[in-house]
């Protein structure tokens, strides 16, 4: 998939078009990502400000999906657990980056030579106009490269 189909397909995706989440950059190899999201009336919690469950929309799939686009079909990705703390009150258009390094994926390609299963961590920062920090969500992903025999399904135990 190209980043610009890959950019169309996340914007009218309904999880994100009900929470206002819009990708607005997405690097050639799928390294970086960009998504903002406005405050709005559907997204507005009863104080004013950001609902919680849209600020962890925006950023719930992105790790996995970049993953998958950037090791390719050799790999099992899947997100196996995710923690959000809620900083200060979120207003106006939010925004978070995701990045990954060479460095994340030489661990992910040494940890998963030998078949088994590797739990990198991210963490991705939600941040208002003024680069303050919102919300902060450690994303635990599942990584593993296929059995070559194809006999491959999901086990968190594996």
């Amino acid at each position: 998939m190209t980043p610009k189909t890959f950019k169309r397909l996340a914007n009218i995706y309904p999880p994100f078009l009900g929470a206002g989440v819009r990708v607005r950059s997405v690097s050639a190899d799928f390294r970086h990502i960009r998504v903002e999201m406005a405050l709005r009336w559907y997204n507005r919690n009863y104080v004013g400000t950001h609902f919680g469950g849209s600020l962890y929309s925006m950023v719930d799939p992105f790790y996995m999906l970049m993953l998958m686009q950037v090791l390719g079909p050799g790999y099992i990705v899947w997100d196996q657990s995710a923690q959000i703390a809620f900083l200060k009150p979120g207003r106006g258009t939010l925004h978070a980056d995701f990045t990954l390094t060479d460095a994340d994926l030489a661990a992910i390609h040494t940890k998963t030579a030998n078949g088994g299963k590797y739990l990198p961590e991210f963490v991705v920062e939600i941040r208002n106009a003024d680069e303050e920090v919102v919300a902060r969500v450690k994303k635990t992903l599942y990584v593993r490269r296929k059995d070559p025999s194809g006999a491959d399904s999901f086990s968190p135990s594996r």
